[in-house]
């Protein structure tokens, strides 16, 4: 039940120590604006580097062919290795747990214009599955489809930054209409959008890859292939071997000549980020509830002084007949009290920071700092539960003090 005088009673002792309570809260209200600022701060670097992981599916691996470095079976380094059609059907034939893959024909500088507008783009070829490897927002239209690549249609995806440096006109369609490239006539069929908006992601035009090979001379040619795997990092490890022996053995190159052909597996690099990831906020946590464990041994300590200082007046409201419960739920309303309120300062302060310099920070490796609601929440509930244990220990000091000795106190 509410008991006013009592609530009159903390205040005016509150009031009657202001500096006291002033510093015992400050100490409290560090500690959650500290834990809100480290969670922020972790979760804004966690953001930056995932960010850089959403240009693609985070469970592709990529690969590369250059020159050998490495002798291999009498062969002297410095051999190209080519990729062709028949590379890549080996792989989808021989290596399980395969969820999409595509080959690569690139194409840099290709003029590319429509009417009276041009200007050089890169343009690729692919396969349909690429758009689920590379992770592409449509903007309108669709992605290259099976028919395109088996029928050598000369479909064109293009992304809203060529749509704008080419179509100037805003009467013009843009689906449905044809661009040169290099001359040759190809219908826009999609507009899409990279999610990381990187220019160099953004300056590209997709067609099938059978198209590219067959028009632009291309042969049997791939530059690069993707996929991504189905399974885990552990898996994706396995599959990246195994595609690299393939590849020894039909290019004739050691397998460990990493010049002869690169690789990068996105799914092992992300899962040692989540795992080092996971650490620092291990480590925040343990750094931010350490602050706090300060801030209420703080409060424990003044709430032992308050006692001390009151004794007297206790073995009074005792000698008149005050049970123990009186006393202690006095001291605990008390701690309760500061502890919630600078917990509460110190939380709304965190917050207000973060999202005050969220909309400042523009960096690639860190992004959007916030304190995740729940956590926020769970901090203040643990806060006031500790500020309650921590005004227990001196209240039931406080209720256990005789009258008679309470009133010789001096």
């Amino acid at each position: 039940m509410f008991d006013l005088d009592k609530w009159q009673e903390i205040f005016s002792t509150i009031k009657k120590n202001k500096m006291r309570t002033f510093l015992t809260g400050f100490s409290v209200a560090w500690g959650i604006f500290m834990l809100i600022i480290l969670l922020g701060s972790g979760k804004g670097l966690q953001n930056g580097v995932e960010q850089q992981f959403a240009s693609s599916a985070t469970n592709a691996i990529w690969f590369w062919t250059g020159q050998t470095s490495m002798p291999y079976k009498g062969m002297q380094p410095g051999r190209t290795v080519r990729l062709r059609n028949e590379d890549y059907q080996l792989i989808e034939n021989r290596i399980d747990n395969i969820e999409y893959g595509s080959p690569r024909y690139d194409m840099w500088n290709v003029t590319i214009s429509f009417r009276n507008q041009s200007s050089n783009f890169r343009l690729r070829g692919i396969f349909p599955e690429f758009f689920q490897i590379e992770k592409l927002t449509m903007v309108d239209g669709r992605f290259v489809n099976q028919t395109d690549y088996d029928q050598y249609r000369k479909s064109a995806v293009i992304s809203t930054l060529v749509s704008e440096a080419l179509f100037k006109d805003p009467a013009d369609e843009v689906l449905g209409s044809y661009i040169n490239v290099n001359g040759v006539p190809f219908k826009i069929v999609g507009i899409f959008t990279d999610d990381n908006s990187r220019d160099e992601n953004m300056r590209m035009i997709y067609i099938p890859i059978s198209t590219a090979q067959r028009v632009f001379g291309g042969a049997n040619r791939i530059h690069q292939f993707s996929i991504t795997v189905d399974g885990d990092a552990a898996t994706s490890v396995n599959i990246e071997k195994s595609i690299r022996a393939e590849m020894a053995r039909a290019h004739r190159f050691d397998v460990e000549d990493k010049r002869a052909m690169g690789s990068w597996n996105t799914l092992e690099q992300y899962t040692k980020f989540q795992q080092l990831f996971a650490g620092i906020r291990l480590f925040i946590w343990i750094i931010g509830i350490g602050t706090i464990i300060a801030g209420i041994v703080g409060v424990s300590n003044i709430m032992m002084i308050v006692v001390k200082d009151r004794t007297r007046e206790i073995g009074i409201r005792k000698s008149m007949g005050a049970t123990p419960w009186s006393i202690i739920s006095l001291i605990l309303q008390e701690s309760i009290l500061i502890t919630a309120f600078a917990g509460y300062i110190g939380l709304v302060l965190g917050v207000g920071l973060l999202e005050m310099v969220s909309g400042q920070i523009d960096s690639e490796f860190f992004k959007n700092p916030e304190a995740d609601f729940y956590t926020a929440v769970s901090a203040t509930i643990v806060l006031v539960v500790s500020g309650a244990i921590a005004g227990f220990i001196p209240a039931r000091r406080a209720a256990a003090i005789k009258p008679i000795e309470a009133l010789r106190d001096e």
